[in-house]
């Protein structure tokens, strides 16, 4: 692990300037021709540059109080959530690598998340604000109020969703995904794809977040074929749990899995352990025998 962190991370502070010139590469070049929503959405997603500077670890500290568990809004296997205010009124999310974590391949995914988000710059897509290296792995995010789609979805005390609101939700999260697998130097390939991962902005504008599983694939590869298989079960697409095969349909399953949340208003898996597009077959398959 030490060894990780030692080399990994003096090509992290690389990252930045890479990104940079890769974007002003980008934006000299000329961008693939696009028909209805999506025309010319490279040449206008392309700017402004990514940016994202590096903290110190008082800094994000102070922002957090101490990272005071009353600021703690989030916790999964290998890392915790932590709402702050910079001192200039910035309000951002602190995504701190959990100290009990002893497994290389989990810090590999977080350094992974930084190398991947470091080089992406658009509005629905959560950037990078910054990452701190002092007394642990830290990504700083704008904070997202809304928290995610799904919070938002299956809240009960909450009033249904309007039905203009998953609309924006489903074009905007449509329009990062193209960006990624279309507008980026190198296609990146999100594997995680589900509403958990989607933030919300105050306007709920959708926002794709945690990379820690993205892939770049080569331009020249019609597909990359991964071992041992990770994602989200109910948003796995058969090609990849199957025989690991990961392109950009496997992203696209996953969205459409959110498509069917988003309509439905169902749980990607229920109380069964049936998944929404296994409960979304049978349910044509009975209809279509009714008649």
């Amino acid at each position: 692990m030490k060894y990780i962190r030692t080399n990994s991370l003096k090509r992290l502070f690389s990252l930045k300037w890479r990104s940079l010139e890769e974007a002003t590469s980008l934006n000299g070049s000329k961008g693939e021709e696009n028909n209805g929503s999506f025309k010319n959405v490279e040449e206008a997603e392309l700017s402004p540059k990514p940016t994202w500077k590096c903290f110190s670890y008082e800094e994000i500290s102070d922002a957090t109080n101490g990272f005071s568990s009353e600021n703690l809004v989030g916790k999964g296997g290998y890392a915790e959530v932590y709402r702050g205010i910079l001192k200039d009124g910035e309000e951002i999310a602190v995504k701190r690598l959990t100290k009990a974590v002893t497994d290389e391949r989990k810090e590999k995914e977080f350094l992974n998340e930084i190398g991947t988000i470091g080089h992406v710059c658009h509005p629905n897509v959560l950037s990078l604000v910054g990452c701190c290296i002092d007394n642990g792995l830290y990504l700083i995010f704008h904070f997202s109020s809304k928290g995610s789609v799904a919070s938002l979805l299956h809240d009960e005390d909450l009033p249904p969703m309007d039905w203009k609101t998953r609309y924006k939700i489903s074009i905007g999260t449509a329009r990062g995904l193209h960006y990624l697998h279309k507008g980026c130097q190198r296609r990146i390939i999100h594997r995680d794809i589900k509403s958990t991962n989607i933030l919300l902005t105050p306007d709920f504008e959708p926002q794709i977040s945690d990379f820690g599983l993205a892939k770049w694939l080569p331009s020249q590869w019609t597909h990359h074929s991964i071992a041992p298989i990770e994602g989200t079960f109910g948003h796995l697409a058969p090609e990849y749990y199957l025989h690991g095969i990961v392109d950009e349909k496997t992203d696209v399953f996953a969205f459409g899995v959110i498509l069917l949340e988003l309509i439905s208003g169902r749980k990607p898996v229920d109380g069964s352990h049936q998944s929404l597009h296994s409960w979304d077959f049978k349910s044509n398959f009975n209809r279509q025998n009714q008649y």
